[in-house]
């Protein structure tokens, strides 16, 4: 998985200061120290443009494990990002400069400015594609080339399928869309997975594609920030594809999961089934949605009906007074809960699907969704061979990210830990797949 504006953007910045990781002639990260150590810390900042909050997570990678040095939180304003995408980037620049300003100090003082940055909203597409080829030739061994033309064709569906969905979601064709990030999910040979397919013989080859798109527009916006922020971008990533391959070991590789974020403006869904991401989907209706309902019944501000809606959520509001609350949240939870059902029943695909559930965001710690989901009648309404189990995913429980000082809280700090994962997996992807999906890109120029 690889970001594929970095290289521009470095050489638009056109900086070469200490501590920044540049690419080399080949296009690679020569100066990203190497798995066997060259007493240079691999430091890296995964920052989390929320809608309602810009977090900021400082970690340190030590093979494939990451230590978290330090946390930073800062508020987003209503008018600098609405539903997950950037409407103001001074304002996110500034918002996440507090993030990044806390994280540093919690850090003792430590700067990384290699960052991996997440991207969320309705119109970021990822899904995935299986392609299959029968082989005239089975006796002769499998090639570069060959494994590179069938990826080719895997991107190559890929990319027009998320065109025409955000065409027609938007009502503009021949929008600029463009990858976020890409990943091999499987290999297989007459039947058999194989991590590396080079020399192989077999008829039947094929292999499963991820991919997620977003606008140019939006990446573009991300770009600036991260650029306004000092900040070397090593890769922009779907941040529902992020939390799949973070929490994916939370589930057998066999049966899967399928993971919600709910976030300040969207709630992302993944579907994971048979070890690999599948396809990821994105509504419009977060934590906010809650807000403003309440701050409308009761005609008082946003900042007060959060702060009632926050004491709601932590019980701290009893009688009559919750059962209010209770009932004025009561339809936006209905249609959250009929947004999440009919956005799974897409995902299914008619097939059966994984018996875990995962919630993580903000959002999630409202106790009526929470109930929403554990009352829904799953087994009768969608494809499930029994009723799942749902879990509310706490920073203790994410494999692979270690906490020494707890600075991460709850559920919300999930989705940023996740961004911090991607940067374990960067320095440890260079196998033949990475390497081939990250010629056909090239090539593609997509």
């Amino acid at each position: 998985m690889r970001n594929l504006f970095q290289r521009l953007f470095d050489r638009l910045l056109g900086r070469q200061e200490e501590n920044e990781y540049y690419p080399g002639e080949d296009g690679e990260y020569d100066d990203l120290p190497d798995p066997e150590g060259d007493g240079q810390r691999q430091l890296f900042t995964a920052l989390d443009i929320g809608t309602a909050y810009a977090k900021a997570i400082i970690v340190e990678v030590h093979g494939d494990q990451a230590e978290v040095l330090g946390v930073g939180r800062h508020p987003q304003s209503y008018s600098h990002i609405a539903d997950g995408v950037v409407t103001d980037i001074p304002g996110v620049i500034a918002n996440c400069n507090e993030a990044l300003l806390q994280a540093e100090q919690a850090a003792g003082g430590t700067i990384a400015p290699a960052a991996v940055i997440g991207i969320a909203g309705e119109l970021v597409k990822g899904c995935s594609v299986t392609i299959s080829k029968q082989r005239q030739q089975p006796a002769k061994p499998i090639s570069a080339e060959e494994l590179e033309a069938l990826i080719t064709s895997a991107q190559q569906k890929l990319l027009k399928s998320a065109r025409e969905r955000i065409a027609a979601e938007t009502g503009y064709q021949n929008i600029e869309v463009r990858l976020t990030n890409a990943a091999v999910i499987s290999v297989r040979i007459d039947g058999q997975v194989v991590t590396n397919p080079i020399g192989f013989r077999g008829r039947h080859f094929s292999l499963t594609v991820f991919s997620a798109f977003a606008p140019l527009m939006q990446l573009g916006a991300i770009e600036t920030v991260a650029q306004g922020l000092d900040l070397t971008l090593v890769t922009i990533v779907a941040e529902p594809y992020a939390l799949a391959r973070c929490l994916s070991t939370n589930a057998s590789a066999d049966s899967g999961a399928i993971f919600i974020d709910v976030g300040g403006g969207t709630t992302d869904i993944a579907l994971v089934r048979q070890g690999g991401i599948e396809e990821t989907r994105m509504f419009a209706l977060g934590g906010r949605t809650f807000t403003r309902r309440i701050a409308t019944s009761k005609g008082i501000s946003v900042k007060d009906a959060e702060r009632l809606k926050i004491g709601y959520s932590k019980g701290e509001i009893k009688g009559n007074s919750r059962d209010e609350i209770q009932t004025i949240l009561a339809p936006e939870c209905q249609t959250w809960m009929d947004s999440v059902e009919l956005l799974i029943e897409e995902l299914a695909k008619g097939e059966l699907l994984p018996p875990a559930i995962y919630v993580v965001g903000g959002g999630a710690a409202l106790t009526d969704i929470y109930e929403k989901l554990e009352r829904f009648p799953w087994t009768e309404r969608l494809p499930f061979a029994r009723q799942p189990e749902i879990r509310t995913v706490q920073p203790e429980m994410v494999a692979n990210i270690y906490d020494p000082k707890s600075l991460l809280l709850d559920a919300q700090d999930i989705t940023p830990m996740a961004l911090a994962y991607q940067a374990i997996e960067l320095q440890n992807e260079n196998n033949v797949l990475e390497r081939a999906l990250d010629r056909v890109i090239n090539n593609m120029r997509i």
